[in-house]
């Protein structure tokens, strides 16, 4: 599944809203520097969602505030 993600960084708090079924907003206390933004969205991503955060990956927008991510549900064999 691919989802819409508006990210917040240099925030108060870590959190992840749901705006719709494709769109979320995700803030995180680190910054946007060398990468340590998006891996802490990819974290909190995988928290929301209950899956390990390999299962979790920036598609599109990695330096940018809108970003394009894919997450891989596990399949039941």
């Amino acid at each position: 599944m691919r989802i819409n993600v508006n990210a917040k960084p240099n925030a108060r708090e870590e959190k992840v809203e749901k705006i719709d079924e494709q769109n979320y907003v995700v803030s995180v206390k680190e910054p946007p520097i060398k990468g340590k933004a998006n891996e802490a969205i990819r974290n909190a991503l995988a928290v929301y969602f209950k899956i390990g955060s390999s299962r979790v990956k920036i598609v599109s927008g990695y330096s940018s505030r809108n970003k394009i991510v894919e997450i891989t549900q596990q399949q039941n064999c």
